[in-house]
């Protein structure tokens, strides 16, 4: 665990690297809404061991170490709204300024521990915010994965798609299946902002699988579509980083 100093305080976070000495590229993950915990510790393990440094911060840090708040029993419906009311405020802390702010500072720690540009992975609302940070910084990004992400394409007039064309990134989307989070006409639309801008990107859906499938601590967690999130984003990561 380490801190990193941002604009507005403290961030704890998870720092992990491959075994043994030598440069390697960087990665940033951006949790899910549940917050920093040891399932996204053992993914950015896994992610160590395919040779990148990975950082994976508390993005929820403003209202305090995580963990922010405790995972609920979601068995239960008065539970997960309980939850879900708990959290929108805290969600709501991570505004477009905050986001950059957070971003810059993710960043340059990341830049103490690597060389060259990195990638930056992102999970439900990370995939959101993952994005704002590729757009707000693109010469420092060179690769976004955004797995069942949420509030990607909305009516906003601030909506992530609409600064597609700021992104330099290479992109790759892997959708849930009948997400109501990102539905086909959602998934649409971020598609043909990606075309306009003429961002290299790949955008699937994964069938069968609903939001979260990431995610092992949940009861939505799809082993096969995790597998295949991991196989996509690592081609990704090769691609784009390797050479650096």
């Amino acid at each position: 665990m380490v801190d990193v100093k941002t604009a507005d305080g403290l961030a704890d976070a998870y720092l992990t690297r491959p075994d043994g000495d030598g440069e390697h590229p960087g990665v940033l993950l951006v949790i899910d809404a549940f917050g920093l915990r040891p399932r996204i510790e053992e993914m950015a393990d896994r992610f160590a061991g395919q040779g990148y440094v990975v950082l994976a911060p508390n993005a929820l840090y403003r209202a305090g170490r995580a963990p922010v708040l405790p995972m609920p029993d979601f068995t239960d419906p008065e539970n997960r709204a309980g939850f879900m009311q708990s959290l929108r405020p805290i969600i709501e802390q991570l505004t477009l300024d905050a986001i950059s702010r957070d971003g810059e500072a993710y960043l340059d720690f990341l830049s103490t521990k690597t060389t060259g540009p990195v990638g930056i992975t992102g999970y439900c609302m990370g995939a959101r915010v993952g994005w704002r940070i590729a757009a707000a910084y693109p010469d420092r990004v060179s690769a976004l994965g955004g797995f069942h992400g949420g509030g990607l394409a909305t009516d906003a007039p601030d909506s992530p798609h609409r600064s597609a064309q700021q992104l330099k990134a290479e992109v790759y989307f892997g959708h849930a299946d009948q997400d109501a989070n990102m539905n086909p006409e959602q998934i649409a639309t971020l598609n043909d902002a990606l075309d306009q801008a003429g961002v290299r990107y790949r955008a699937e859906v994964y069938e069968g699988a609903l939001h979260g499938y990431t995610m092992s601590d949940t009861a939505v967690f799809n082993e096969a579509a995790c597998e295949r999130h991991f196989k996509e984003l690592f081609a990704l990561l090769d691609r784009t980083l390797a050479s650096h």
